[in-house]
């Protein structure tokens, strides 16, 4: 059965999309079978793969219209695709019964079919990342590493522990993921360290350095492995999703 994980935010511009893209991505390089689900009403994820619009997006699904429909971007990696009609879900579901679980009824009938199913959560805590969390195991927080990116850290585990309380009492936070990074700044290795007394070891060993190419792959509609696989970037990533394999199968060996 698929590990199912949100990736999630509240602050724009810390790399959530990029890691939920590139993770999926280096998954599949370690030869897992990797579902990713654009639930973002900007529909970054979406647009940086280049996939078209299709008649079955996650809005006709999270209305009741369609299953989820997967297109392929590549080899084992299949994506929801996400329109800015998503944008108006919140307030078209607010009397639906049961509306924090749509997503979660969504995805069971297909879970096995994947290793690991990602949510590329939107940048807000309202419902629709309400319904990534309650579908979910386990919940990834990607952190600039600035100052300012810290801030609002209390408010999104005081979310998570609300939904693990009311909503899904399985969820746990399964890493943070230190995005940006430049060893050379002081700043950052700041951050780093206040992150690690904050969260301790579920901090991620592999810090996402800041990259041009990272930056680059989404214009040329490609994850970073298919854009410049020695890069920096894809050797993040990589040893990234090895640490989420490990760390998965050391939970699930538990």
């Amino acid at each position: 059965m698929g590990i199912v994980i949100s990736l999630l935010n509240h602050k724009g511009g810390v790399g959530k999309t990029t890691s939920s893209l590139n993770i999926g991505a280096g998954l599949v390089e370690l030869g897992k079978k990797v579902l990713l689900i654009d639930l973002d009403p900007q529909a970054n994820l979406t647009l940086s793969l280049g996939l078209p619009r299709h008649p079955q997006s996650i809005y006709e699904s999270i209305r009741g219209e369609s299953p989820l429909v997967p297109y392929p971007a590549k080899p084992n990696l299949d994506v929801v695709i996400s329109t800015l009609d998503l944008s108006g879900a919140e307030m078209e579901l607010i009397n639906e019964a049961g509306r924090e679980y749509l997503l979660k009824e969504l995805i069971e009938p297909i879970r096995e079919v994947y290793d690991f199913i990602i949510i590329d959560c939107p940048p807000s805590l309202a419902l629709l990342t309400l319904n990534a969390l309650a579908a979910s195991d386990t919940v990834y927080i990607p952190l600039q590493t600035e100052f300012l990116a810290m801030q609002g850290l209390a408010k999104i585990k005081q979310v998570i522990d609300k939904v693990k309380f009311r909503l899904n009492k399985p969820l746990y936070i399964g890493g943070v993921i230190a995005t940006m990074y430049d060893a050379r700044k002081v700043l950052n290795r700041d951050v780093v360290e206040t992150i690690k007394k904050y969260f301790g070891e579920i901090v991620f060993k592999t810090m996402i350095r800041d990259n041009v190419a990272l930056a680059e792959a989404p214009s040329q509609r490609k994850d970073i492995f298919a854009y410049s696989p020695n890069s920096p970037g894809a050797e993040d990533y990589l040893n990234l999703s090895r640490e989420i394999i490990e760390r998965t199968n050391a939970r699930h060996a538990d």
